[in-house]
């Protein structure tokens, strides 16, 4: 079994997490600090590329000197090489949870509280980076991730900056792309970008998680850029009545086209936010009005100019209003407008020398190799990237793109495709021997669920696990259900009443209750033959599994012997057999053994009547017998 690779003879790598266009990153564990950490490294096919070695280098050191609870942590920075070239990694805090992309597609709504609690955090991290002088240039859904306990980390700082600073266009890759929907207005012109372009794309992700939409959106990334340099977004509002207006004129003041107009620092507009959460009135109002009157076509506060829609470019109603004609500083000004408008669109266009645009397919439901050949015959590039999936019908083929289809983009450019794969197989712990709580906690960290749990009785201590369904070492798919037998412990019997039970009847219960039974007999002549007298221990007493209760059992005494001892008692005279009268007592002679079938009394009686000579048969009384023969001995003396 082959080892577990280690990056920079620390770190050992494992599966892929997340992969973009310049970078890959996977999850690995510090084998010095035993710790999960993120592990960013430079795509292979980038690095032989010194300007994109370059770019990496400088996010690293960007990165690395952040240190705040709301900006994702980077421990370490180095080189190794992978697959036989040298490639710089970044050690990061590993964090689990989604990215706000992830949560808007997957239709979470945001209150506005939970709104203002989100932005707020990623305003405070912004505030802490523009004071160290780092501007992050690619505030997105994508880049601002929900820990599982909701606590907000913003991710990937000097990226979007390193990219900014080689003077890449917004249409040259995908690693750029896939921003127009949050990018500044003066970015989308090619201008440099400064703290408050950070502002501008948190009021579009405010707005996106207030609507569920970003404030533009269109059928090219071109398109969206136009968008945001000439169109006012409409009001969240709008689109969703319940947002209060607080909040509404926030997000409109942080989408003002001109920064000189928008929120002038992070904690300024964090300010505002804690106004409108507490209920008090916000600074942004005091801009409303004039945001108003740009949307009805009166005079733009932005630059001198007016608003840039159809209606506004020539000026020609307005100006007809006020002086019966056109004049000709608006055809001026328009025209102008329109100039502008259009070097824009082909400054968009054509700035990467001219490079033909191809429209992206739909490719999702299309097998993998489907979706490559049509990336490749529009000479687009497919950047591959696996999710698990648990639907069969989704295995091996494209479960989502980025960017989407009817995207306009150049040639040569990279399209993320994700492919749905089946998860893979996890073997059920080891979890025998272990008390439940841990087993539980055992069954979660391999990624599978507790099931039915059921109890039997053991000599094991109770909630200790006596097996698993399936056995342990069984490989499942991830999140399957593991079932518990657990012990009950040491269980206590108690002893039941078993006086006057029959002695089957007794043994058989104490069977059935676990015990052994122990029988001791006792010649007693006051309980029904076979039937428990006595028993030992007492009802009522608690026993374990196995132990003893002896029972005591009622054995009839034996018939006489041929001499009458114990019936007849006849071995003495007529005196003790009859219980007649003194006078029979002294003429009785009682030599003969009585034999009576009844009892002694008789025989010995009739013997003292007579001469004792003759054995004693008679079956009446004895009580008569002795009365009669002794009373009329007596009188014939």
């Amino acid at each position: 079994m082959s080892e577990t690779p280690l990056l920079g003879d620390r770190y050992e790598l494992g599966e892929v997490i997340g992969r973009g266009g310049m970078a890959e990153v996977r999850r690995g564990r510090d084998t010095r600090l035993g710790r999960i950490v993120a592990l960013k490294m430079l795509r292979v096919d980038h690095s032989t590329d010194a300007t994109f070695q370059a770019r990496f280098r400088r996010e690293a050191q960007s990165a690395a000197s952040l240190n705040h609870r709301n900006i994702v942590a980077v421990y370490d920075t180095g080189e190794d090489v992978v697959e036989g070239h040298r490639i710089p990694y970044i050690v990061m805090e590993y964090v689990e949870g989604q990215t706000l992309r992830e949560m808007v597609r997957d239709r979470v709504r945001f209150t506005p509280e939970r709104s203002i609690e989100i932005i707020s955090a990623v305003l405070d991290a912004l505030e802490y980076s523009h004071r160290a002088g780092i501007v992050h240039r690619d505030i997105k859904p994508g880049n601002v991730m929900i820990t599982t306990t909701g606590e907000v980390k913003v991710m990937d700082f000097g990226i979007a900056r390193s990219l900014a600073d080689t003077g890449m266009a917004l249409t040259q890759t995908a690693a750029v792309v896939g921003t127009a929907q949050y990018i500044s207005p003066e970015q989308a012109r090619g201008e440099q970008a400064d703290a408050r372009s950070d502002l501008y794309a948190c009021g579009c992700v405010m707005y996106e998680m207030l609507t569920g939409r970003p404030p533009f959106v269109g059928e090219s990334l071109v398109s969206v850029a136009v968008s945001h340099v000439r169109e006012m977004a409409s009001p969240p509002s709008m689109l969703d009545p319940s947002v209060p207006p607080d909040l509404d004129a926030i997000v409109m003041k942080a989408l003002a086209k001109g920064r000189d107009e928008r929120y002038q620092s992070a904690y300024e507009m964090s300010s505002d936010l804690q106004r409108a959460a507490g209920g008090h009135p916000v600074a942004a109002f005091a801009d409303t009005a004039a945001a108003t009157q740009l949307i009805n076509g009166s005079a733009s506060p932005y630059d001198g100019t007016r608003a840039l829609s159809d209606d506004t470019l020539t000026g020609d109603e307005e100006d007809d209003d006020e002086t019966g004609g056109v004049s000709w500083w608006a055809v001026a000004l328009g025209s102008l407008a329109v100039l502008a408008i259009a070097g824009l669109i082909g400054f968009l266009i054509f700035r990467s020398d001219g490079v033909p645009q191809v429209t992206i397919p739909s490719m999702v439901g299309e097998t993998r190799d489907q979706a490559v050949e049509m990336l490749e015959s529009r000479d687009l590039v497919p950047v591959e990237e696996t999710e698990e999936t648990d639907t069969d019908g989704e295995v091996g083929s494209v479960i989502r793109q980025d960017p989407g289809p009817n995207t306009q983009v150049e040639q040569g450019s990279q399209v993320e495709i994700v492919i749905g794969v089946e998860p893979d197989a996890v073997e059920v712990p080891s979890i025998e021997g272990r008390q439940l709580e841990d087993a539980e906690l055992a069954i979660e960290d391999a990624g599978l669920s507790v099931g039915a749990i059921e109890r039997e009785n053991s000599d094991r201590p109770e909630d200790e696990v006596l097996s698993t369904d399936p056995a342990s070492g069984t490989e499942v798919p991830p999140g399957s259900t593991v079932n518990l037998t657990l012990s009950n412990g040491i269980e206590e019997i108690e002893v039941p009443n078993l006086i006057d039970e029959p002695r089957l009847a007794a043994e058989n219960e104490i069977d059935r209750l676990g015990l052994e039974a122990q029988v001791e007999t006792r010649v007693t002549g006051d309980h029904p033959e076979d039937t428990v007298f006595d028993q030992d221990p007492d009802e009522g007493t608690m026993l374990e599994e196995g132990d003893t209760v002896i029972i005591f059992v009622a054995e009839a005494p034996p018939e006489n012997d041929e001499n009458g001892d114990q019936n007849g008692n006849g071995t003495d005279n007529g005196t003790d057999n009859g219980n007649g009268n003194d006078n029979g007592t002294d003429n009785g002679n009682g030599n003969d053994n009585g034999n009576g079938n009844d009892n002694g009394t008789d025989d010995g009686a009739d013997n003292g009547w007579d001469d004792g000579n003759d054995n004693g048969n008679g079956n009446d009384d004895g009580t008569e017998n002795g009365e009669d023969g002794g009373g009329e001995g007596g009188i014939d003396l």
